[in-house]
């Protein structure tokens, strides 16, 4: 998926991030009311493929998925399980299990993470480590103890994951429609994305999957396009379109990594402690 391009499709790639970019309101300091209206919880989601392209490789996918968003008093703390079974159109099958844990300092400015990812009972991906930013919207440094001990520059404006979610949810209740970042989350040692975010109308939630956690809570559609930084390709590494509520759920999202598109729906909802600090 990062397939390399001509010179003259990136360079218009460029002009065009470059007019994307000048609509984009300026990033602003988090509202409290955002922060206040978090609810941390635990997700279950049914993951299946939702369709595939002639030419994708990939004929069928099931699985699960748990995403925990957790207030540990001086952070947001995060955990995502992912089981995944691929099935390939030569009649091949792979089972994937990926454990994805983060702590993120509720002041966006520190940042721990750890990924193992399991194929077919074998570890395939071990990666642990920390980053700094030296001040909101500043540049900062990601250490990595595993794979290997490697440190990076984080450029400036780098974002962490949780802030990121809080950013979207602010520019979403400004009533903006786009909101671009570059993210660092750690999940492998390419660094940091650039992440085009468009948000769509504000709706309420029926309540239909979440129950009371979601009735009635305002949400927006989020269309989100991912670019590693240093891909030299103009298309997104991948794509993922949610349906975000105001405390934080995710209501539903897909993912599209070209070939195939893969769903989650939201099968049980847990409402979660917040810590009172």
């Amino acid at each position: 998926m990062r397939n390399r391009r001509s010179a003259a499709r990136i360079a218009a790639a460029a002009v065009l991030g470059a007019l994307f970019a000048a609509t984009v309101p300026p990033a602003r300091a988090l509202d409290a009311g955002v922060i206040a209206d978090i609810q941390p919880h635990r997700a279950i989601y049914k993951m299946s493929l939702s369709s595939a392209r002639n030419s994708s490789k990939v004929s069928g996918v099931t699985g699960r998925m748990m995403f925990e968003w957790a207030d540990a008093c001086d952070g947001w703390t995060t955990e995502q399980r992912f089981q995944l079974r691929f099935v390939y159109s030569e009649g091949e099958a792979m089972n994937m299990n990926t454990n994805y844990t983060t702590w993120e300092a509720k002041n966006g400015l520190r940042y721990r993470f750890n990924v193992l990812k399991k194929v077919n009972g074998e570890t395939d991906e071990d990666i642990r480590g920390e980053a700094t930013l030296d001040k909101a919207g500043a540049a900062g440094k990601a250490r990595f103890s595993k794979p290997e001990e490697q440190e990076m520059a984080l450029p400036v404006g780098s974002m962490f994951p949780t802030s990121h979610t809080l950013g979207i949810l602010q520019h979403a209740k400004a009533g903006d429609r786009f909101f671009n970042a570059t993210v660092f989350d750690g999940a492998d040692a390419e660094g940091s994305t650039e992440v085009n975010a468009f948000i769509g109308a504000a709706g309420s939630a029926d309540g239909a999957q979440g129950g009371e956690l979601t009735k009635g809570k305002k949400g927006w559609p989020v269309r989100m396009a991912f670019f590693p930084l240093h891909s030299d390709s103009a298309q997104p590494e991948y794509e993922m379109s949610l349906r975000l509520l105001q405390n934080g759920i995710a209501e539903s999202m897909q993912i599209d990594y070209g070939d195939f598109t893969i769903k989650a729906i939201l099968e049980t909802l847990q409402a979660l402690p917040k810590s009172g600090c």
